[in-house]
């Protein structure tokens, strides 16, 4: 009988498992719960790969690790009219080797990776279809459209009478889809990060310093960005949006834009950090 049930402590893990899989999985699932559609912009499916694939990773040897203790706890469990301990076993060379080599291969895995990965989404595009200048400050932002000279102030987001937040002001970016886009990032302030949210990237604004990002996005929509750096009291406030659309209808914003008077680019007036290296101080000159 005890062939059977050992057997049986094999046949229950391994038919839960079957039946999972067989489940099949929803799209949601397939790009393991992540934001948004997973061909946002041109490097989110690389993104989506790369976590969903170490998950399945990790699960996999999870569910080895798993099977390992509680075949051990069965089979090697204390048997009726069984007394005192069972043999002891330590100093393994073999098994301790195999348990040093496993997580650093498992480890040096997942270093190479990301760094592939990192490296493509960090790789500068040369002559962007369009160069823009996103400014952080507390708490809001503002958005310089290089290569159109032209430019749009946001303010705070604020409340509505219930409590809830009012997204009808927030900043709004437009980017015309399906076209090279090189992002300057600077702060006015203090440390914020900009954080497109379905981009699946963020990019940290340091005061006195450039940072870039470079995407296309392949995705018309509406998309909600938000500061992820804590960088004061209204931190939470500090929302925009991106509205991803056709080239016409992103002229026709820009053409809008000029109309009103927001022509040209704002400057460093603003910036409480004037004496920093970066911001225009004097220093430098």
């Amino acid at each position: 009988m005890r062939p059977n049930r050992r057997l049986r402590w094999i046949a229950i893990p391994l038919g839960v498992i079957v039946t999972i899989a067989l489940a099949g999985c929803t799209p949601e699932q397939l790009q393991g719960w992540l934001p948004g559609s997973g061909e946002t912009t041109n490097h989110t499916s690389s993104i989506v790969g790369l976590w969903v694939t170490s998950w399945i990773v990790l699960l996999i040897v999870g569910i080895i690790t798993w099977a390992l203790i509680i075949w051990t706890a069965v089979v090697y469990r204390r048997r009726k009219g069984q007394t005192g301990l069972p043999v002891q076993l330590r100093y393994n060379l073999p098994i301790e080797i195999f348990y040093t080599i496993v997580p650093l291969f498992l480890v040096l895995g997942f270093f190479a990776f990301t760094a592939r990965d990192q490296a493509q989404i960090e790789e500068p595009t040369q002559n962007p279809d369009v160069q823009i200048e996103v400014i952080g400050k507390r708490w809001a932002w503002d958005f310089n459209y290089v290569t159109d000279d032209a430019y749009s102030a946001g303010v705070q987001a604020d409340f509505n009478a219930n409590g809830s937040i009012n997204t009808d002001n927030l900043p709004v970016l437009y980017l015309p889809v399906d076209k090279t886009i090189e992002i300057k990032i600077e702060s006015r302030d203090v440390i914020h990060s900009f954080w497109v949210v379905d981009f699946l990237y963020k990019k940290d604004m340091i005061p006195g310093k450039s940072n870039y990002m470079y995407f296309t996005p392949t995705e018309v929509g509406t998309f909600q960005g938000k500061c992820a750096e804590l960088c004061g009291e209204y931190h939470s406030l500090m929302l925009f949006t991106v509205e991803v659309v056709s080239e016409a209808d992103y002229e026709a914003y820009i053409a809008e834009q000029k109309a009103l008077g927001f022509d040209g680019q704002i400057g460093v007036d603003y910036n409480v950090n004037q004496n920093l290296p970066g911001n225009g101080s004097t220093d430098e000159e």
